[in-house]
């Protein structure tokens, strides 16, 4: 496509392929910052590119942003959990705004973030750093002193989750001291945060001018297995209150441009309470199911609101109206095989002949044996489904958790 060189010149941080194709499609100048191993494709396809390391930041981190400002780049984007600190001292050079780089660090680090959310007045569980097992046996036994637990209930759980990795790598529900056992000395410092009783949904909000110019509600059916967009009827009747936490969240953590993707669990009595916030695409390839049913691309929305010279009516003339716009509901499944010793991929026939059923990224299995998942872990694929109600979606992503991919 054409580019505009009174466009803003953007760089992406990080390899993918998707966000790579979008930005080809788009009328902004572009360069991607990826690993070396990606350097000889982006020679084979023409893509515009400099290769960098993105090790931990340390003296040689500036290095980066002075070559991108050399070649004239306006803004880098951060497409990974791994680049969002990358892209906050590289902006800071930029963009000529040290605070870009203190900013970058509170949404990377899961503590520091929670305590910036408690100072904006933003509701959040308990919460503490542990350093080590014993701090973690110390938490479980005072969350559940405060919850008036007597001998013999069951306790309330806690989660461990790293401090800056993305979702849910890393996270683990904790019950007994026992399973405090299995936790690896390498996993610490962790963050611990109590059990928080409610419905988890996402937000992908797209912020110009420090406002909300698109907001979606992701709604999981179960957390780490499935979503969907737009949210079900019932979950969007919160709408309101949601866009006002999220503006509460933009002012907590001063956020002028950019996308944030935050998670949230909603009480049975209505009260929303803030659990992280990621300033990056989220994961689940929810970018490509707004596409389907709204069909604006989510990674040139990225580029558009992070571009310092995108204009107000430029923004309004790219998003679509929330949920009014939507055409239908698209949700994917994350697949995890349910035994032990698996030989092929057999896709379940009431799975490929539903109706809503659309495509799969699922591959024969390597090997025969599924490694134990730790924590969350991760999915072998996912599955796409479309159709125009939100139950029947719902019910069909919960069905699948009961259905055998590899046999």
């Amino acid at each position: 496509m054409q580019k505009d060189p009174n466009k803003g010149y953007i760089a992406l941080l990080g390899w993918s392929l998707n966000a790579i194709e979008a930005a080809e499609k788009f009328d902004r100048r572009y360069i991607v910052v990826a690993p070396d191993w990606a350097e000889q494709y982006c020679q084979q396809h023409e893509i515009p590119h400099v290769a960098w390391n993105f090790e931990r930041l340390n003296d040689r981190s500036l290095e980066i942003a002075e070559t991108l400002k050399e070649k004239g780049v306006d803004v880098a984007i951060p497409l990974f959990e791994e680049t969002v600190e990358w892209a906050g001292a590289i902006n800071s050079v930029l963009l000529d705004n040290p605070r870009l780089y203190g900013q970058s660090l509170l949404l990377r680090d899961k503590a520091l973030m929670k305590r910036r959310a408690q100072l904006g007045g933003i509701r959040v569980g308990i919460f503490e750093e542990a350093h080590d097992k014993e701090d973690v046996v110390r938490f479980l036994k005072r969350v559940n002193q405060t919850l008036l637990k007597l001998d013999g209930d069951p306790n309330d759980p806690i989660h461990l989750k790293a401090f800056d990795k993305a979702g849910c790598l890393g996270h683990r529900v904790i019950r007994t001291p026992d399973e405090i056992d299995a936790i690896p000395e390498e996993e610490f410092p962790v963050l611990m945060e109590s059990h928080l009783d409610g419905w988890e949904f996402a937000v992908e909000a797209w912020i110009h001018n420090g406002k909300i110019a698109f907001l979606n509600i992701s709604e999981y059916v179960t957390l780490g297995y499935s979503v969907f967009v737009p949210a079900s009827p019932e979950l969007e009747k919160y709408r309101d209150q949601i866009t006002t936490q999220i503006e509460k969240l933009i002012k907590a953590f001063d956020i002028e441009f950019g996308l944030i993707h935050p998670e949230y669990f909603v009480t049975s009595d209505g009260e929303m309470y803030f659990g992280e916030v990621a300033y990056r695409p989220p994961g689940f390839k929810v970018f490509e199911l707004l596409e389907r049913v709204y069909g604006f691309n989510a990674y040139q929305a990225s580029m558009l609101v992070f571009d310092p010279k995108s204009t107000p009516d430029e923004i309004t003339a790219f998003f679509p109206k929330e949920v009014v716009d939507a055409n239908g509901f698209a949700g994917c499944f994350g697949v995890y095989p349910r035994r032990r010793v698996v030989s092929r991929l057999e896709i379940p026939e009431e799975t490929e002949d539903h109706a809503y059923f659309e495509s799969h990224e699922l591959t024969s299995p390597v090997e025969e044996t599924v490694t134990k998942r730790t924590a969350f872990g991760t999915h072998w694929g996912l599955i796409y489904f479309k159709g125009d109600d939100a139950h029947t979606m719902r019910d069909l992503l919960k069905r699948q958790e009961d259905l055998d991919f590899y046999v």
